[in-house]
């Protein structure tokens, strides 16, 4: 990309937000990362590229590696998906997709049991409930949600849920970081 011009794909203002959310000035980031405060700044308002050398410099300075930074600058601020949903054992779910985590409305009538969800991987799990209760045995230990009670746990675990009434819940599966 040439000087003076803006790119549409990346956006390092970015770079602003992460530096005055950490309290900095160009100053102090120029000072952290030994990079000139021109070339902050002009990254910052996005009328000129860096070298992936550079954005390594400004990533570590904000603890990030330069693949991070470079991901943050490439992002929408926002991302937006459509649900899909499926029924299984008496379970419905209207289900999201993202990235780090995939979040799942259920609905369920009384006696609807399901036992070894196929959904997901070794993710933390959060399972809420909105209205009625659940039965969730987790290998060996059982706990009943009712209304307005969550619980969370490594969904690597064996675990069942079963509707003791009607019940709304909402199941979110984060992944886990560095797990192996």
């Amino acid at each position: 990309m040439a000087k003076g011009s803006s790119s549409t794909h990346y956006d390092f203002s970015v770079v602003r937000r992460l530096r005055q959310r950490a309290g900095q000035t160009l100053a102090q980031l120029s000072e952290s990362c030994g990079i000139s405060v021109p070339v902050i700044s002009k990254l910052e308002r996005n009328q000129s590229t860096a070298e992936l050398e550079t954005l390594a410099k400004v990533a570590a300075a904000f603890g990030l590696a330069a693949s991070d930074l470079l991901a943050l600058a490439e992002s929408p601020l926002a991302h937006r998906q459509k649900a899909d949903g499926y029924e299984t054992s008496g379970f419905f779910f209207h289900r999201i997709r993202y990235a780090n985590h995939h979040c799942f409305l259920g609905e369920a009538e009384a006696g609807a049991k399901l036992s070894r969800p196929d959904v997901h991987g070794d993710d933390l799990e959060t399972c809420w409930v909105i209205h009625g209760s659940l039965r969730l045995t987790i290998g060996e230990q059982t706990l009943t949600l009712s209304s307005g009670e969550s619980v969370q746990f490594d969904a690597i675990q064996d675990h069942t849920y079963e509707a003791l009434d009607a019940t709304v819940f909402i199941l979110l599966h984060l992944k886990k970081p560095n797990r192996f």
